[in-house]
């Protein structure tokens, strides 16, 4: 069904808003640590994720345009309220989790800003600066400053872009140079197996644990949902969104696979942190080519990115979670909103949760293991909600055939069990690898890590279960006696 609202999204504009989306230079180090291995993870995450989920979320942003579409509303019409209630979240939770893992980013960045690397070692420097930083954007949120659209869009500029073009450039000229290549050698220096892992393009497969980083490179995809709903705005989204998708899919991968190889070239894995990895391989560059002056320059660029971002993403998660509140599926406090607008009783619950996770930064030795705890418990709250989104593709499919769509995954019911199948059965598996510690990650107690990372699953998707276990008919705005169904209660 063409679009008829007026409005037209073209092929190149939702390419760029999918990159905008998704891309993050915070997994470049993660992705450098499994050397050529690399590109299988990447390949996995495209063909297995990514794909698939930009398809099954444009088949059902189109079917539910009208209503607003988002996987509250997918997932609701595919398994009732409490699901759907559940799936958005689970959107939100993992985003509130993720803030401490994308800010311990932007504190190693700062770290060579004021000229110090040594700090982005430091989990007391870290997590002082996650939370800082977030009470801040906290701040800002709640006062609904416009300032934050100008932070936001030239951060996506100057915080990503220049330094992905930058990495990628100084990365080419180091091997052109004929300069050495840090992972190869590397694995000619080693002798024993596991030293020339970093040369082979699949994983040494040892055991769940050798592949751990799936899951947080699976996660580095994640997001394609939000722009998948614009397939309704395109004039013929049977044939240009497979294009636009299929165009940000190369953009995202090879931004990806250049930019972790140009980091992987510089810096041997041994050494990567996986906080401070770009800079590392930023200062080493720079240093090289005599433009060691722009070190710090690069340091305030991508933590004025990060910030920005979160500062963008600090109320916009939260608005989904907030209709539901307006909805009657949490308790009437929680639709709270002040003059600005802002969602009073949802900034300050992510404020807690995100102070408490900081200290992991403060308790854990090794500020890259407390960075892989914090991403896998992430990925596995995220990837959950993931399979509650292809697994309602496919039953709304059977249930509601008739139902127009503006856009559909080819084949029929059969291509979408085979598209949405993949995709259930790639989030599983990269679910269930993310409980496993990584065997190139100094973790200490493997069964402390694990306990960790099932206690975040179990406990944040958990709480929207017990909440609906008290949810009251009271709850719902028209026996409240307050206007929350537009704007919520006012303080």
């Amino acid at each position: 069904m063409p679009n008829s609202s007026g409005k037209s999204v073209s092929v190149f504009t939702l390419a760029l808003m999918t990159v905008a989306s998704v891309m993050s230079l915070r997994g470049l180090p993660m992705m450098a640590a499994e050397g050529l291995s690399m590109i299988f993870y990447i390949l996995f995450a495209t063909f297995v994720f990514l794909l698939p989920a930009a398809m099954v979320s444009a088949e059902l942003g189109s079917a539910f345009s009208q209503s607003g579409g988002g996987v509250y509303t997918w997932v609701k019409e595919a398994f009732g309220p409490r699901w759907g209630f559940t799936a958005i979240w689970l959107q939100w939770i993992q985003n509130v989790v993720w803030y401490p893992t994308v800010l311990g980013f932007a504190a190693a960045s700062l770290a060579y800003l004021v000229a110090d690397p040594q700090l982005a070692d430091s989990g007391t420097f870290t997590g002082s600066v996650i939370i800082a930083t977030y009470l801040l954007a906290t701040l800002v949120a709640l006062k609904g400053s416009t300032a934050v659209n100008a932070v936001t869009k030239y951060g996506v500029i100057v915080g990503t872009l220049i330094p992905a073009l930058l990495i990628i450039i100084l990365g080419l000229l180091w091997i052109d140079q004929g300069n050495p290549v840090a992972f190869l050698a590397q694995s000619a220096a080693g002798t024993a197996p596991h030293q020339h892992a970093h040369m082979r393009l699949f994983p040494h497969f040892t055991g769940f644990g050798s592949v751990a980083f799936l899951a947080g490179i699976v996660l580095l995809f994640a997001g394609v949902e939000v722009q998948a709903v614009q397939a309704s705005n395109m004039k013929n989204p049977s044939r240009e969104f497979p294009a636009a998708m299929l165009l940000a899919s190369v953009c995202i991968v090879l931004v990806f696979l250049l930019g972790a190889l140009a980091v992987a070239v510089v810096v041997p894995a041994a050494e990567i942190s996986l906080t401070a990895g770009l800079m590392q391989a930023f200062t080493i560059l720079l240093d090289k080519f005599h433009l060691g002056f722009l070190t710090r320059v690069l340091g305030l660029c991508m933590a004025f990115g990060v910030i920005g971002s979160v500062m963008s993403w600090v109320t916009g998660p939260s608005r989904g979670l907030l209709q539901t509140a307006r909805e009657g599926e949490m308790p009437p406090f929680m639709a709270r909103v002040n003059k600005a607008g802002a969602p009073v009783t949802l900034l300050l619950i992510q404020a807690v949760v995100v102070i408490v996770l900081a200290l992991l930064y403060f308790v854990m030795k090794d500020v890259s293991v407390a960075f892989f705890v914090l991403s896998a418990m992430t990925a596995t709250l995220y990837l959950a909600m993931y399979m509650l989104m292809f697994a309602a593709a496919i039953r709304l499919r059977s249930t509601r055939p008739d139902l127009p769509r503006a856009y559909k995954v080819p084949g029929g019911t059969v291509g979408m069990w085979c598209v949405a199948g993949l995709g259930f059965l790639g989030v599983c598996f990269a679910m269930i690898v993310g409980f496993f510690p990584p065997l190139n990650l100094p973790v200490g107690n493997p069964i402390l890590y694990v306990g960790l990372v099932a206690f975040g699953l179990i406990f944040f998707t958990g709480m929207p279960l017990f909440i609906q276990l008290f949810k009251k008919p009271s709850w719902m705005p028209s026996q409240t006696g307050q206007n929350t169904t537009s704007h919520g209660d006012k303080i």
